[in-house]
């Protein structure tokens, strides 16, 4: 199970501090938060308003309507909450630190593993074919018929198609799953086009075995 980003109460003081910068409404403050974990925790709005709303009750912030958007302040006594509170807000910058390390180690583990299970599959498929070509006899004329290595090879291909398709399918589900769960940064389409190059010139690399 993952741990929780935020503390019990620590989400509570840092859109405090997220307010005492400036003014914003609630996407705002949900993109500030994604933007500070790097895109890998996102809260959903029914996390944000609920503690809005409860910060409006005590007093801290307060609300104002520009055109559709309902904009957030900070009040004195939210300022004050705050200083009081000064050395808990840097713990919980501490706590959020960690939440990225922890969050971009999850989401880069879940692209490794992936990328061994296609790297193998790919791999299999390769000397497949390879071993196909290899048994395979040249036609003897244009309409001459394909011959059983002809055929093991296209199979391969076959099958080699049905492999990339299927890991396409399980990681772009995967993906999304992280996104809507917790968010997905720029680093992790980074790193798999990186291995996916990585897969695609290994296998070239082993049709010119000899």
């Amino acid at each position: 199970m993952t741990p929780p980003v935020f503390a019990h109460g620590s989400l509570r003081l840092y859109l405090l501090a997220l307010l005492a910068e400036h003014a914003r409404h609630g996407y705002e403050l949900i993109q500030a938060l994604s933007d500070r974990f790097g895109g890998t925790y996102s809260p959903s709005a029914g996390t944000i308003y609920p503690r809005l709303a409860k910060l409006e009750e005590e007093g801290l912030v307060e609300k104002s309507v520009d055109g559709r958007k309902t904009v957030y302040a900070i009040t004195p006594a939210g300022r004050a909450e705050l200083e009081r509170r000064r050395p808990e807000l840097d713990a919980i910058e501490d706590e959020v630190d960690d939440s990225v390390r922890r969050l971009a180690d999850g989401v880069r583990a879940e692209v490794d593993e992936a990328m061994r299970t296609l790297r193998a599959e790919l791999a299999n498929a390769a000397r497949e074919a390879k071993r196909a070509a290899k048994d395979a006899r040249m036609p003897s004329g244009p309409s001459a018929a394909p011959s059983a290595g002809q055929a093991e090879s296209n199979r391969a291909v076959h099958e080699a198609d049905l492999v990339i398709n299927e890991f396409r399918q399980q990681l772009r589900t995967d993906l999304r799953a992280q996104a809507h769960r917790a968010g997905l940064s720029a680093d992790t389409v980074s790193l798999l086009r990186a291995r996916l190059a990585e897969v695609r010139a290994e296998v070239l690399g082993s049709f010119g075995e000899r």
